[in-house]
């Protein structure tokens, strides 16, 4: 059996969907592996690690996808890789069907059994695969990194002779992984932090964390969870009422962090440019979400801009910017949903599509689409359905 993983070249894209360390134990499990040259360079991750860790280079994707039963990929494969990929061959990655309506389709036309990563169910047994949660992790680290490095102020109170720096306030919107991890960042180098969820479950771990919660309250917001973990999108209302409790909250904030996605739609906007145009001069928005539309009106993709005299950030893949912490969990993540589906006395591959991991993340197989929200026809299983840990595992 053979694992290939191919450089990535899409988008700026400086991850690697293999680390030497997974090298390692894909060898120790009898199976070979294959990398195309520069296949780290991104998250300096040397040829030579690989190389010692028991994998081939190849010089070009065609020499690493020769004769490949798995390519891991971090991107969606370009078409010229997905012509070269073999029929039957696995393809593992960060797929997103969301936004690539015709992948489905031409991944069922090369003859490839696709998994995409985002869709993998938000259960007990398959946290450790959870890619979502590792890199939206990271991604709410480094918001709070690039707010401190551009505020051109302190973070934390400061007691001096000279007289006492008050403590920046920080204001995290979407207390999921990212935010959670957001608030965590923030607290930890002394900033005053408040948050805000569409999710009543959230406040117990916003104020766990040292933050306080900040929410309308009502009716709807008993609902505001899908058994998956994620939010759902809210009414008309409840969003007006919540944008007039917003407004009264972002001009008080040296450093508003927005988080909010929901899986499949537009990012909602939090911020507009109002309350933009209510802020300190020198105060600062990071929106993570700048590459579904955004939270913030005015946020642009890849632009770090300044608007009303407020620095507005639009990083495009913020985790990423930690390539090399990026691509030891997400090529973890990837082990872990690879591990299970390998015979380790054979060293091959033996597929149990009964699993409710598989049938979810599945987009395509047997040359058709299958998953029923991109297209496909559902693959028919009789697998039990396991529920979520919602203490542990909470919207990115």
């Amino acid at each position: 059996m053979k694992v290939a993983a191919l450089k990535e070249h899409l988008n700026g894209e400086t991850r690697a969907a293999m680390s030497p360390e997974v090298v390692k134990k894909l060898c120790d499990l009898g199976v070979s592996v294959t990398v195309e040259h520069g296949l780290g360079e991104g998250a300096r991750l040397p040829d030579d690690a690989f190389g010692d860790a028991g994998a081939e280079l190849a010089d070009s994707p065609a020499a690493a996808l020769r004769d490949a039963d798995v390519l891991l990929k971090v991107q969606p494969p370009t078409p010229e890789e997905l012509r070269q990929i073999p029929k039957g061959a696995l393809l593992i990655g960060l797929l997103d069907p969301y936004r690539d309506a015709d992948g489905p389709q031409a991944y069922a036309g090369q003859g490839v059994t696709a998994f995409s990563m985002e869709l993998v169910p938000r259960i007990t047994r398959a946290q450790s695969m959870d890619v979502l949660s590792s890199q939206s992790n990271l991604a709410g680290y480094k918001a709070v990194i690039d707010a401190a490095a551009q505020y051109g102020r302190a973070l934390p109170q400061m007691m001096t002779a000279a007289g006492t720096i008050a403590p920046a306030r920080v204001f995290v919107m979407g207390a999921g992984v990212a935010g959670l991890q957001a608030i965590a960042t923030a607290r930890r180098l002394g900033a005053r932090v408040s948050a805000t969820d569409v999710r009543p479950a959230a406040r117990e771990q916003v104020e766990s964390l040292g933050a306080s919660f900040v929410m309308v309250e009502s009716e709807e917001t008993r609902e505001a969870e899908t058994s998956g973990g994620y939010a759902r999108e809210m009414s008309e209302d409840y969003k007006r009422q919540q944008a007039e409790l917003i407004a009264q909250t972002v001009p008080k904030q040296d450093i508003v962090i927005t988080t909010a996605l929901i899986p499949g739609r537009p990012a909602p906007e939090l911020v507009s440019e109002e309350m933009v145009k209510a802020m300190k001069p020198g105060s600062i928005i990071v929106d993570l979400a700048v590459e579904q539309g955004g939270n913030c009106a005015l946020s642009k993709p890849g632009e770090v801009i300044e608007m009303h005299g407020v620095t507005i950030m639009g990083h495009r893949n913020v985790p990423g910017r930690l390539a090399a912490d990026a691509s030891q969990l997400y090529s973890r993540n990837l082990f872990n949903f690879l591990k299970p589906l390998i015979d380790e006395e054979s060293g091959t591959l033996q597929i149990d599509w009964n699993d409710e991991i598989l049938k979810s993340s599945c987009l395509a197989r047997d040359g058709q689409a299958v998953h029923p929200d991109f297209g496909g026809t559902p693959i028919e299983t009789s697998a039990e359905v396991e529920e979520p840990d919602q203490a542990s595992q909470v919207s990115s």
